[in-house]
């Protein structure tokens, strides 16, 4: 259990002090500056060590979550990111209460890390039993509005704001006035990957916590002007990849690496949609293209299947296939970055149509051994040739170390 794993963590630290004490080897009362700071780094060291040492023991995983009145978006979810493990990892030893640096209590935090305690109980013997996650979408509720009421909700979407709000919960910086950070650099006069690495720096300035360390990477954005031939890029930061889908019948389908084709191909932008090129100092005709800068640690993407025709939301239902495995980015980083490999670890799938949709969760077992299907309380065993289906909707892949 945590608890355990926390209690030894503090012995063996405590212990170390009592032996350091008595040796004089540090007086923790009479030692000067330098000696008090060498003390605290020490036991920090010790404290870090110790936690890698002891492995964080957890339950199975299969436990189900309630259906508290159209939540089945917030429960397909939750699956997916308790099937997160660095994430997981981290809800369950609590590591936020000594990062945080905002003084007010993180209670939506504190209610997350509640429910995957209850799906990773390591003494839950009862697979069928279910976590109840009332609470947490009570709390999540009152912080994000919009998600009042019993109406159907976009997986997609909660994602998005339940990322954002535990950032700035777990927070590791205090607030910093935009005035006091570096300007931006011009891409005039640093090369492209300086002008990255500044402006993921200056993003960290601002925004650092587990969800950032995680989910959040960098997307270039390359602009040129077709009347001057300039270029200019831009970067931004991002959690997940909103990749359009082929446009071709349900029967046809499609592969994953023709929607992140479509998302990173050069687009053609006319003078009202352009922006403003920086050496004709107007808008113009020009050409736009997406590349990734900066890979995640987990690199969640949303297949685009509903989109706005001219009266009304539509969904596609096309089946795009997608690897399991050895799913390789590279191609669509920096030029020259070589593989960049990630491995499927859950899927977050949609059935039912626009207004009449339902939300289940496909996610790999703690041991990698199988797969699981989790349909609010109900969780059954499902083969690897089930995942690949017109549902899939939010695919999660772990980047390999």
């Amino acid at each position: 259990m945590p608890g355990e794993t926390r209690a030894t963590m503090d012995g063996t630290c405590q212990a170390l002090c009592k032996t350091l004490v008595s040796q004089n080897g540090i007086q923790r009362d009479t030692a000067d500056i330098s000696k008090s700071v060498l003390y605290t780094s020490l036991m920090g060291l010790l404290l870090v060590v110790d936690k890698e040492k002891e492995k964080l023991k957890v339950g199975s995983g299969r436990v189900g979550l309630r259906n508290v009145g159209n939540t089945c978006f917030l429960n397909a979810v939750v699956q997916c990111l308790s099937h997160t493990r660095g994430l997981r990892d981290y809800c369950l030893v609590k590591a936020y209460r000594q990062e945080m640096c905002s003084r007010e209590e993180p209670q939506l935090m504190e209610a997350f890390s509640q429910v995957l305690l209850g799906l990773w109980d390591v003494n839950e013997e009862n697979h069928n039993t279910e976590v109840n996650p009332g609470k947490f979408y009570s709390i999540f509720k009152d912080a994000v509005p919009y998600f009042s009421g019993y109406s159907q909700q976009d997986a997609q979407e909660f994602l998005r704001f339940l990322l954002d709000r535990l950032h700035c919960e777990i927070n590791r910086r205090p607030y910093v006035r935009l005035a006091s950070l570096e300007p931006e650099p011009k891409c005039t006069t640093v090369r492209i990957d300086e002008q990255a690495s500044a402006m993921w720096k200056r993003h960290l300035e601002r925004d650092d916590s587990k969800i950032v360390d995680l989910f959040t990477g960098q997307l270039r954005s390359s602009l040129h002007c077709s009347v001057c031939s300039h270029y200019s890029t831009c970067f931004d930061v991002f959690c997940d990849l909103s990749l359009p889908i082929p446009k071709r019948s349900a029967a046809g389908g499609g592969s994953l690496r023709e929607c992140l084709d479509l998302f990173t191909q050069e687009e053609n932008l006319d003078e009202e949609n352009a922006p403003m090129c920086e050496r004709c100092n107007r808008r113009t005709e020009s050409t736009k293209r997406l590349t990734i800068q900066r890979f995640p640690q987990v690199i969640v993407m949303h297949l685009n299947r509903f989109a706005m025709s001219r009266y009304m939301v539509c969904k596609s239902t096309v089946c795009v296939s997608f690897p399991l495995t050895s799913l390789d980015m590279g191609p669509y980083g920096p030029v020259d970055c070589g593989p960049v490999l990630y491995d499927l670890y859950a899927v977050c799938n949609h059935s039912g149509t626009v207004n009449m949709g339902h939300y289940t969760a496909c996610c790999l077992e703690n041991d990698g051994s199988g797969w699981c299907c989790y349909n609010d309380s109900c969780v059954t065993p499902i083969s690897e040739n089930q995942l690949q289906s017109a549902q899939a909707y939010v695919l999660f892949y772990q980047r390999r170390k």
